[in-house]
């Protein structure tokens, strides 16, 4: 492993930032490290990077321990949320800094500079300064001053939250394919969900200090290993008692019922493949999504949502409708599990 965390623990005070956290990265895994805000994940990345110490456990390195080893000798690049470029320098000098600070020959730093530069895309900013730049190519320059004394790990805390959605969107692809290019070894801070699934290869799951869930985006979508995930990745209902949607029954006491829109298929009795396995609802509200509407709809007592496309013949408010779970995430206490509708003979893909 590229980088190994064991049992860290990390307390301000009474509050505890980091419980005991473990797990390790492969070398060039672009890593995803999501969670709630205040839930441990920028703390956990500043041990890494040795700008916070723990109170117990150990941070390796290449097989190294570098619990005492300060950051500037890690061989780590550090990209903050909020840039932290220097204001009186211009581009070119603000990538040069770390090679500066090394001493390295200037012919090597200009070469180095200009190499960067030409890869991020900056060619021809190099004399302006960051206050004449906009937040994508400041975001760049930022990018390009971490990567310029070549290190071997990448960490970047929150790095599009400054950025408009518009341009956010374009640097998250740009980000993932130059770190795949490079073959660097990245980790990146998020609460955002949508943005771990689409850059990271996988994700680490941050929950008030613990760690709930490692895995792909895809694994970790299908399999959640807690409610919490279940309940945090992708949008969801909290049914209390799920034992009167027909073609479920429940095998844990005290059971609960996580369900996802698409688990959820909504229409007219033309459109439901499996009829028979469906309940009767009342459609409540339907709110646009641009791309899909999101139907709300009564079933009894129970509220649940389902996602219907554009091409799909519209639905209106107050219509009588047919309801079919395909599958639903069940949890207590102690336990967890996806089950699926049993009067389905074959069940239903699962999509993200």
């Amino acid at each position: 492993m590229h980088v190994v965390v064991k049992n860290l623990r990390k307390s301000f005070g009474s509050f505890e930032a980091s419980k005991d956290v473990s797990f390790g990265i492969e070398q060039g895994k672009l890593i995803g490290l999501l969670g709630p805000s205040g839930g441990g994940k920028t703390t956990i990345l500043r041990m890494i990077a040795g700008l916070e110490q723990p109170d117990s456990g150990d941070v390796l390195l290449h097989g190294r321990v570098v619990n005492d080893q300060p950051p500037q000798e890690r061989g780590i690049g550090f990209v903050f949320q909020n840039y932290a470029l220097f204001r009186h320098m211009t581009v070119f000098d603000n990538i040069a800094f770390g090679l500066q600070v090394q001493k390295r020959p200037k012919q090597e730093i200009k070469n180095r500079v200009m190499e960067l530069i030409e890869l991020t895309g900056l060619t021809g900013l190099e004399s302006r300064y960051p206050n004449q730049l906009s937040g994508g190519q400041r975001q760049r320059v930022a990018f390009a001053r971490a990567l310029a004394p070549e290190p071997q790990l990448l960490l970047l805390d929150e790095p599009f939250a400054a950025i408009d959605a518009k341009v956010r969107k374009e640097l998250r692809t740009w980000l993932k394919d130059m770190i795949r290019r490079l073959g660097i070894t990245s980790i990146f801070v998020t609460h955002d969900q949508e943005e771990a699934v689409e850059v990271a290869d996988e994700i680490i799951i941050i929950n008030q200090g613990r760690l709930e869930q490692m895995g792909t985006p895809v694994d970790i979508y299908k399999k959640p290993k807690s409610p919490f995930v279940a309940g945090f990745i992708g949008e969801s209902n909290i049914v209390d008692d799920f034992s009167i949607l027909k073609g479920f029954s429940t095998t844990l006491a005290n059971a609960k019922a996580i369900i996802r829109p698409e688990y959820v298929e909504v229409g007219t009795r033309n459109e439901i493949a499996y009829p028979s396995a469906a309940e009767t609802g009342v459609v409540k509200d339907i709110i646009f999504r641009g791309s899909s509407w999101l139907i709300e709809v009564e079933v009894g007592a129970i509220s649940l949502y389902a996602y219907r496309t554009l091409e799909q013949p519209s639905l209106q408010e107050g219509e009588s409708v047919l309801v079919l779970v395909h599958r639903l995430y069940q949890f207590n206490e102690n336990q967890s599990e996806m089950i699926e509708n049993q009067l389905k003979a074959d069940p239903m893909p699962v999509y993200i």
